[in-house]
């Protein structure tokens, strides 16, 4: 017996139910394993880029990593925190401290519970590929700023948040480099970049940054390590503590958690995604929402960040063997286990090893790649993209992704109202007879004229069918309107269409409709615009509207067109 509607089940128990097996348990585990410690370095880091303590980022890939995994809609999603909350939350942590950030966390889980509920998982799917490519690549331009200052080991005491007055700082004591901490970020991103060649199972960020760490005990480098900036890394279980929740804040953290519920949906949705394309398998996406919308409720009380599904960690359980919930629930166990055990050997990472390690993610998900092929598509492609990547970069996320979706909405707007076509017909009329009947041509009746809408009648065709009818030369007495190829009819449509109706009535001509789809129908029916236009004016087929209009100016109706349906 079903607990859960079927598009809110978890996978996990969907593959509890379905039988699992000791050897799956088996791969699942190894899979956990090898992700819990490529997770190790990345939650540590992104927890640093963020402006909260290296701790902070574990406890969230325990905790929300844990939930992820047993309540999400992906059978092999690895949640966590990542790079694209990295700006966001450093960016809620300056202006209202960490407090602030857990209200907005909060607020961000809830609003994905209400996603989840309300079906949402599709649609956000639907973002436009221009803004999540602009807002990725903007993102990865400011965390690899934001390196430059640990990786030189500049002496800044205060840098600047904004990205143009930051790079004028970093520009002003680029002459004060420390060459120890230079060497030490390019030997780690040396290092990951050439660790895979080798072939071994053993994570290349946690090769490199073991490395640096026992190259600068070992040369004994004046450089800065977590310990040294942060104090030690707790070495314990995560407590359940209750964040201090002004609610005053909430007003002024609702764009920013809105933001971060919006990229938690999108990150979580494009990795499952992807995921069920190495798997051959389809995750629940209503189900995805309510598992991220859970884990984000729950991260604040254990002194977490926001989190969400995570790209590279997921690929990784994937290669790695992992196919059930069961290896994301291992990997949260073992970065459990390695903070228990081993928290305080994490204090001694070299910040300089830790700024090159992040540079290297920063490169990785730049998609620059992509970003240019982009310049050779659609120039409002290019706006949304150049829109959205800058206010990203100068100004914040928060408007980076609600103006990049407007945009594109508007953009989307213009092209259907381009692709969207109103023609006059006049003369013989050719029109399509039953299935079994062939295409008759028929000469239209003096005094009527006819119109075909094709595309949605929104916008776009309402206001264009209003400028045909206001360039007639001769006023006919009876107007046809075809709507044999319109779908779709929104608020402004029925506005216009009501609009012109009314003009019509007062030159004394009369609207006729024919092949009415159910859509527009039922539009025309909830607002009243069918009681207004007269139901009598409303024809099934266009031979019928025909007929009547040929009675209504005088002539007989063709006795061959009568009892044909088509629109």
């Amino acid at each position: 017996m079903r607990i859960w509607p079927a598009d809110l089940e978890p996978k996990l128990v969907t593959v509890l139910r379905e039988g699992y097996s000791a050897r799956q348990l088996g791969r699942d585990a190894v899979a956990g394993l090898i992700v819990g410690v490529v997770a190790l370095p990345l939650a540590i880091a992104f927890a640093i880029a963020s402006g909260v303590r290296p701790e902070q980022g574990l406890y969230t890939a325990v905790v929300a990593g844990f939930l992820i995994s047993a309540l999400g809609g992906s059978r092999v999603q690895i949640g966590g925190p990542t790079g694209a909350f990295v700006v966001l939350v450093a960016s809620v942590v300056g202006r209202f401290g960490y407090d602030g950030l857990a209200l907005a966390t909060l607020l961000a889980g809830v609003l994905l519970v209400v996603m989840a509920l309300a079906r949402l998982g599709a649609v956000i799917r639907f973002i436009p590929y221009p803004v999540t490519v602009g807002f990725t690549t903007g993102i990865a331009v400011i965390i690899a700023a934001g390196q430059v200052v640990d990786g030189l080991a500049l002496p800044l005491s205060a840098v600047p948040a904004e990205f143009i007055p930051r790079c004028a700082a970093i520009g002003r004591h680029l002459a004060e480099t420390d060459p120890n901490a230079l060497a030490l970020a390019l030997f780690t991103m040396v290092m990951i970049w050439l660790w895979p060649r080798l072939k071994t199972p053993i994570p290349a960020p946690l090769v490199a940054l073991v490395a640096a760490t026992l190259l600068v005990r070992a040369l004994n480098l004046d450089v800065e390590t977590i310990d040294s900036r942060f104090g030690s890394v707790p070495s314990g279980l995560p407590t359940l503590r209750l964040p201090h929740f002004d609610l005053r804040l909430l007003p002024a953290l609702l764009p920013s958690a809105l933001s971060i519920a919006m990229l938690a949906g999108i990150e979580s949705l494009l990795s499952a995604l992807v995921a069920d394309g190495m798997i051959g398998g389809r995750h629940r996406s209503s189900a995805e929402l309510l598992g991220q919308g859970i884990a984000n409720l729950a991260s604040p009380f254990f002194g977490g960040i926001p989190a969400t599904g995570a790209i590279a960690r997921t690929a990784t359980n994937v290669k790695s063997g992992g196919r059930t919930p069961f290896a994301g629930i291992v990997h949260a166990l073992t970065l459990l286990a390695i903070l228990v055990a081993g928290g305080r050997w994490a204090g001694m990472i070299p910040l300089p090893a830790l700024a090159g390690f992040l540079v290297v993610i920063a490169y990785n998900m730049s998609e620059w790649r992509v970003f240019l092929r982009l310049f050779r598509g659609p120039r409002s492609d290019v706006l949304v993209l150049l829109t959205t990547f800058l206010l990203t970069v100068l100004v914040d996320i928060n408007a980076a992704i609600q103006a990049g979706v407007v945009l594109a909405a508007l953009l989307l707007m213009r092209r259907m109202a381009e692709v969207s076509a109103v023609k006059p017909v006049t003369g013989v009329l050719d029109y399509e007879g039953d299935v079994e009947g062939p295409t008759l041509g028929r000469p239209l009746p003096q005094g009527v004229d006819v119109f075909e809408v094709n595309g949605s009648f929104c916008f776009g065709a309402a206001g264009k069918f209003t400028e045909v009818l206001a360039n007639l030369k001769s006023r006919p007495r009876v107007v046809i309107l075809r709507m044999r190829s319109v779908l779709a009819m929104d608020a402004t449509g029925l506005h216009a269409l009501e609009g012109v109706a009314s003009r019509l009535r007062q030159q004394h001509v009369v609207l006729l409709l024919s092949g009415v789809h159910l859509q527009p129908l039922s539009a025309m029916e909830r607002s009243g615009t069918l009681q207004r236009l007269g139901r009598e004016h409303l024809f099934d087929s266009y031979e019928q509207a025909l007929d009547a209009a040929a009675l209504l100016v005088g002539e007989d109706a063709d006795p061959a067109a009568g009892g044909r349906h088509g629109q």
